[in-house]
């Protein structure tokens, strides 16, 4: 039983009490001062964000109603009587597609004047948290070397490969010569660089010296400045060190003794306390808040073992250099951090409220988030004004009127906290069926906070269909990228958030690269991130946001944001237009696949965030491709199959029968992973097993999709079950 401490009027969890006073409190805030203004937010926002979430039950069940009446006609009837229902109901907004114009302020370069990579990061695994913030240097030789960005891995080979080492150095002279080329000649000709005058000097094979094509290109150096051991230059506003050493392995072997190249990768890391993350009691939030805390204060550290050796990982130092006049520049050696907390419709019983019940954990996580970093805040704030902040993203809001919730929100946490007013950044994960459909007004609620607006694929799919469960079969996953909807979303995003004022303001970001193993096919295709004038994309790891950043060396994304400020928005119609077809089109195995693929996601997922803790991996899919899962992953797919079960596509049997072949496959697949339950050993006695049951069986009862109710009440019957051998859960449906 938890042990809680009463203080300002509420229980909280003595874990969650003691991390406070001890560790996240500093010496001139008392414990009881902290709580009673935690009290005091509780009690004033608590009924606005409970009528909130009531909304959403009351639209979904107009909505429902709706499609139940229109579900005989093509597409629920006329486009322009769908939309008018929507209106009718408060489902759409009195708004165009003109948003009040942007005022924020202080918002970090990296969101705002720099266009570059963006990781995410789960914050419950401290190793993965340092490697994503000191991600914002990576080594473009290493890159090309360990993956099939330019040739395929050879799985025999041992030690070093020699040709596969020359293959990457002659790729990176090319790309020298494309993002930063001479006044003459080539990078590939080089035999020495030195710097002269302010300016960079290359000696070529045939004993002449050239310079850069663009000057300004030269940043700085370090070592000797005819013999420097690095040179900084900067493309896009993006960097690239190029690194000297004749005695190194490859530098000995180079004939300007280029050892490597640095670029310049991950701008900014997401520190993920949401979709990524298995956090479900007090024990587990604390956790997670230690290691932002860490992450804040700069002191965090991770001890681990690789390779036979210890390693003590850390957070990056700044790196230092001579400019071109002589004077020191220093530049970030880390990734600017920014902190997604949980959805509005997440409760927490780490603390209690005057009537026992469990408080909003929006609210919990805004707060410690933000005291967490306080010291780091208000260290960099001057005499008149702020001149830090801190960028807090908030998935899964539903309209302008949610978004105001959150802004005011945000207020009263700085006033809790004592930081100067809009130190709080707002990033706006446009993700919800509701929010996409009234951006403008959603961007106009927080013109004065928004530092950043992402989409996402996923997350945004299982609430297109949660939105539109009643109204007929959802074409299968893999064809609603291509449909007129998902278009329509992803190019709105942009275009609306540029006629805010977006540019070289705030950030415009797309979703996440989701196969961490096929470099070649992302750098073939993700370069239409930054064409679509998007000013940032994720990708699942330091590796892969190297070689993304070669996108932003490659694409002025803000030359493309000028140009698609021209273009018009795309209709709403089109948005609107829900993705459901003809299963008497589809054939047997068609539904079969399209099952089972959806099935086998579940599962894979659900066995390492249930029985494991891991609330982000690399799960194989139905194919044995590795694709880095999150928690978005298990609401497109159970939603998926429940729409499909109310619309007679598949049947409860056919369900069950698929997930017991798919368990066998995932068991297959899991074989040698440490600490692995199997679930065919005994499929009754699954505590993971019973949860994928319930997120498909249970699909059309989810308020809007969400799967954390029954992930968290899983999750604890597994750490339960670990603690004292208590029985899994009955079976759901």
């Amino acid at each position: 039983m938890t042990d809680y401490i009463h203080a300002g009027g509420l229980r909280i969890a003595r874990p969650l009490f003691d991390f406070i006073s001890d560790e996240a409190l500093d010496a001139g805030t008392s414990p009881g001062e902290f709580w009673a203004g935690v009290a005091s937010a509780i009690r004033d926002l608590a009924p606005r964000r409970a009528s909130l979430l009531a909304e959403r039950d009351r639209l979904q069940q107009s909505l429902d109603a709706w499609h139940r009446a229109h579900r005989d006609e093509t597409h629920g009837g006329d486009l322009q009587e769908y939309r008018a229902h929507l209106s009718d109901i408060g489902y759409l907004v009195p708004h165009d597609d003109a948003p009040a114009p942007l005022t924020t302020t202080h918002v970090a370069a990296e969101l705002s004047t720099m266009a570059g990579p963006q990781l995410v990061v789960p914050v419950t695994n401290p190793r993965y948290a340092l490697n994503a913030v000191n991600a914002r240097w990576g080594s473009l030789y290493d890159a090309l070397y360990g993956t099939d960005a330019i040739l395929p891995p050879d799985p025999t080979a041992t030690g070093y490969d020699v040709a596969r080492g020359d293959e990457v150095v002659a790729h990176v002279r090319e790309l020298l010569d494309e993002v930063v080329p001479l006044a003459e000649g080539s990078h590939a000709r080089s035999r020495a660089y030195a710097v002269a005058d302010g300016a960079l000097r290359v000696t070529l094979d045939d004993g002449r010296t050239t310079t850069l094509a663009d000057a300004g290109q030269l940043r700085g150096f370090r070592g000797r400045p005819e013999q420097p051991s690095a040179v900084l230059l900067v493309r896009h506003g993006l960097h690239l060190e190029l690194r000297f050493d004749a005695d190194a392995a490859v530098g000995s072997r180079d004939t300007a003794s280029l050892d490597d190249v640095h670029v310049e990768s991950a701008l900014s890391t997401i520190v993920d306390f949401e979709d990524s993350v298995a956090v479900v009691d007090a024990e587990d939030k604390v956790a997670a808040y230690r290691v932002w805390l860490g992450l804040n204060r700069g002191d965090l550290t991770h001890t681990f073992e690789k390779q036979g050796r210890v390693v003590e990982r850390a957070l990056a130092d700044d790196r230092h250099y001579v400019d071109p006049a002589g004077e020191p520049l220093a530049v970030p050696g880390r990734a600017l951090m920014l902190v997604r907390n949980v959805g509005l419709h997440m409760s927490t019983d780490a603390i209690l409220d005057a009537d026992g019940e469990p408080v909003s954990e929006t609210i919990l996580d805004a707060v410690v988030t933000t005291l967490c970093a306080r010291q780091r805040l208000l260290s960099s704030v001057d005499d008149t004004e702020p001149s830090a902040a801190l960028t807090i993203v908030m998935p899964k809001l539903h309209g302008p009127v949610e978004v105001s919730f959150i802004v005011d929100l945000l207020g009263r946490v700085e006033q809790l906290l004592g930081l100067p007013t809009e130190t709080l950044k707002l990033g706006l994960m446009d993700e919800e069926r509701r929010t996409s459909a009234n951006l403008a007004a959603c961007l106009s609620q927080a013109s004065s906070r928004l530092a950043f607006i992402n989409t996402g694929f996923l997350d945004r799919s299982g609430d297109e269909i949660h939105t539109s469960m009643q109204a007929g079969p959802f074409l299968p996953k893999g064809q609603l990228r291509d449909q007129s909807w998902m278009r329509a979303y992803e190019r709105r995003n942009v275009t609306i958030g540029l006629a805010a004022g977006f540019a070289g303001r705030a950030q415009i970001g797309k979703g996440m690269w989701a196969m961490p193993d096929r470099m070649s096919a992302m750098l073939t295709e993700k370069i239409t991130h930054p064409l679509a004038g998007a000013s940032t994309a994720w990708v699942p790891s330091p590796t892969a946001a190297t070689l993304h950043a070669l996108h932003y060396l490659r694409v002025d994304v803000f030359d493309r944001q000028r140009a698609l400020q021209h273009e018009g928005v795309d209709p709403l119609d089109d948005l609107l237009t829900i993705p459901v077809g003809d299963p008497a089109t589809w054939t047997a195995d068609s539904i079969r696949g399209e099952l089972e693929n959806n099935l086998q996601s579940i599962l894979g997922y659900v066995v390492r965030w249930v029985d494991q803790g891991v609330g982000c991996s690399t799960v194989p899919d139905i194919d044995g491709v590795g694709l880095m899962e999150d928690r978005a992953t298990l609401r497109i797919s159970s939603q998926h199959i429940a729409n499909w079960l109310v619309h007679g596509v598949v049947s409860a049997e056919e369900v069950r029968t698929a997930m017991e072949r798919m368990a066998a496959v995932v068991d297959a697949q899991n074989a040698g992973l440490a600490g692995y339950r199997p679930m065919t050993a005994d499929l009754s006695e699954s505590v993971a097993y019973h949860a994928a049951l319930a997120l498909v069986f249970g699909g059309t009862a989810h308020s809007n999709g969400y799967t954390e109710t029954v992930l968290h009440g899983y999750r604890r019957a597994a750490k339960k079950r670990d603690r004292a051998g208590a029985p899994a859960p009955p079976a759901h449906g």
